[in-house]
C-alpha cells in the first residue's frame, strides 16, 4: 500500500510540472493571441502618425493619444486629442493604403488594394468623417457632463491615402493640421479651463 504522503507528493510534483509548462508555451511578454499583421500595421502607422503630428505641435499644445471615454452609454476611443489656448481638437488618424471609394454619408468606404502580383483587393472601412462627427459630439457632451464645456472640433488625418470626397473634417498635410489647430475660431480658451480638460483627458 502506496503511504498517503507519497501520493500528495506526486501529485504536487505533476501540479508544478503543469503550471510550468503553461508559462513556457504562453510568456506573459508576449501578446495572446498573437497580433495579425493588420494590428500591427494599425499600431505601426498610429505611431507614425503619431511622431508627424508632435512636428508641428508649438509649447503650449498638449497631445493626448488613445483616449477612452464614454457618454450615455457611447464610447468612443480616440485617437489623438490637442488642447491649446485655440481650443479642442480631435485628430482621427488613418494610414490607409490604396484607393478609397465612398461619399461623405455612407456608412463605410471601399479601399481597393493592388498588391505585386497584379490582384486586386477590396475591404470596407468605417466612413471616418461620420467617425470623427461622432467621436465630436460625444467628447464635447463628455466634458459638458463634468463642467468644462467647450467647442470641440475634429479632423481625420490622411497620412498616405486621399479621401474620395473633399469635406471640411479631412486633412491631408501636416500643414493644413498646424493651420486648423493653431487658429482661433471660437473664442480661445482660457489657462484655467485649459488645466480642467487636461485632467479629464489624462
Amino acid at each position: 500500500m502506496i503511504p498517503y504522503y507519497a501520493i500528495a507528493a506526486v501529485g504536487l510534483i505533476l501540479i508544478i510540472l503543469i503550471i510550468i509548462l503553461i508559462s513556457r508555451r504562453r510568456p506573459p511578454t508576449q501578446w495572446y493571441p498573437p497580433p495579425s499583421p493588420s494590428d500591427i500595421a494599425g499600431i505601426e502607422g498610429e505611431r507614425y502618425a503619431r511622431d508627424r503630428i508632435r512636428k508641428i505641435l508649438r509649447p503650449d499644445d498638449q497631445l493626448f493619444s488613445n483616449v477612452a471615454l464614454s457618454y450615455d452609454g457611447r464610447e468612443a476611443e480616440l485617437d489623438n486629442v490637442i488642447v491649446n489656448p485655440f481650443g479642442v481638437f480631435i485628430v482621427e488618424v488613418k494610414n490607409y493604403s490604396g484607393t478609397l471609394a465612398g461619399d461623405a454619408d455612407d456608412f463605410e468606404w471601399e479601399k481597393l488594394h493592388m498588391s505585386q502580383g497584379g490582384n486586386i483587393y477590396i475591404k470596407t472601412v468605417k466612413n471616418p468623417i461620420r467617425q470623427v462627427k461622432r467621436q465630436i459630439y460625444i467628447l464635447a457632451k463628455y466634458l459638458d457632463y463634468y463642467g468644462a464645456r467647450t467647442w470641440v472640433e475634429g479632423y481625420v488625418y490622411m497620412c498616405d491615402a486621399e479621401s474620395p470626397v473633399e469635406d471640411e473634417h479631412i486633412l491631408s498635410s501636416l500643414e493644413d493640421l498646424d493651420r486648423k489647430i493653431h487658429t482661433a475660431s471660437k473664442g480661445g480658451l482660457p489657462q484655467r479651463k485649459i488645466d480642467k480638460i487636461a485632467k479629464l483627458l489624462s
